[in-house]
């Protein structure tokens, strides 16, 4: 069973910056894949990043460049840095693992990027 909570959303100005942050109840180190997903007011969620244990990531398209995702195993968390943030980014961000041949998924955390 892999809890996962998610932090640091909020309301930003067009440009600006966020690091949102998913701790994970215990080691993420035998956990091979996690992400970042998001859901657009009235869209489907969709992939926003992703990386495996080996630290190989992968972007939207629509992200590329202004996002990073990285993981610190010690601290058993996945962070998601934000800059140049634009008002289409604005969403629910939800972190999610595969484990064990199940999908794990967060709370989320709401980011307004609006001026």
């Amino acid at each position: 069973q892999v809890q996962l909570v998610e932090s640091g959303g909020g309301l930003v100005q067009p440009g600006g910056s966020l690091k949102l942050s998913c701790a994970a109840s215990g080691s993420i180190s035998s956990i091979n894949y996690m992400g970042w997903y998001r859901q657009p007011p009235g869209k489907p969620r969709e992939l926003v990043a992703d990386i495996t244990s080996g630290a190989s990531t992968n972007y939207a398209d629509s992200v590329k460049g202004r996002f990073t995702i990285s993981r610190d195993n010690a601290k058993n968390t996945v962070y998601l840095q934000m800059n140049n943030l634009k008002p289409e980014d604005t969403a629910v961000y939800y972190c999610k693992a595969f484990y064990r041949l199940r999908n794990y998924w967060g709370q989320g955390t709401q980011v307004i990027v609006s001026s």
